[in-house]
């Protein structure tokens, strides 16, 4: 019976072990956030920090190393287009800027961050706990990122909305009209996820045109 205590402890530390060293990052592709954003928002620059954000959106929506990204229900979602497919991206994942975007720069924040300060960060560590702190030693009083210019904005995506808004061509008009390399490694996660996703998917039988209605190639830098 001791034997069989001893295996079973080795084997739950073998285990737990193997767990640990699972990578954190962006999973569940192709979620459902229930938002949906109509044509291309404009996105504006929080003053200094290289995250953008949608001040005409009822939505907590910003833009940072070449990805957008949502605050919804708790959680964090990113896309590479404007209205999605978004992939939920895991508390220890998210980006240190973003995480340190002030209150006032969320269009929709949840209740809990009621009566926090609107010029400071949102205070993740209260809210997510101290596991969460202890897999995030960059995030606290003190810790900044190092400097990161802004990324370009995909603005050749305002061609592309409604009936228009790509689906199985998304990356491929990505990489055509946004030669931009991310900075972040959850972020370059991302790209190479979605790439996958894409060439394995099945081909229709016709695609539709690679142009959009409208103008697409628009400024690379800041509205």
């Amino acid at each position: 019976m001791r034997y069989l205590i001893t295996l079973l402890a080795l084997l739950a530390g073998t285990v737990l072990s193997a767990a640990a060293q699972v990578s954190i990052g962006i999973g569940l592709p192709n979620v459902n956030i229930g938002i949906h954003v109509p044509v291309y928002p404009r996105l504006v620059p929080v003053p200094g920090s290289p995250v953008y954000y949608a001040p005409g959106l009822n939505l907590n929506f910003f833009f940072y190393d070449g990805m957008h990204w949502v605050y919804q229900n708790d959680n964090w979602y990113a896309s590479s287009w404007y209205n999605g497919p978004w992939s939920l991206v895991t508390p220890e994942a998210v980006p240190l800027y973003l995480l340190q975007t002030p209150v006032r720069y969320y269009r929709s924040p949840p209740p809990y961050f009621k009566g926090w300060q609107r010029d400071a960060a949102p205070r993740w560590g209260e809210h997510w706990g101290p596991a969460w702190g202890e897999r995030r030693p960059d995030w606290g009083p003190g810790h900044r990122p190092a400097y990161v210019s802004p990324a370009p904005l995909p603005s050749y995506q305002r061609g592309y909305s409604g009936s228009h808004y790509p689906h199985e061509q998304q990356q491929q008009l990505h990489e055509q009209h946004y030669p931009y390399s991310p900075v972040e490694p959850v972020v370059r996660q991302h790209y190479q996820e979605q790439r996958s996703r894409q060439e394995s998917a099945p081909r229709p039988e016709q695609r539709p045109s690679m142009e959009g209605p409208q103008e697409r190639r628009g400024p690379r830098g800041r509205d």
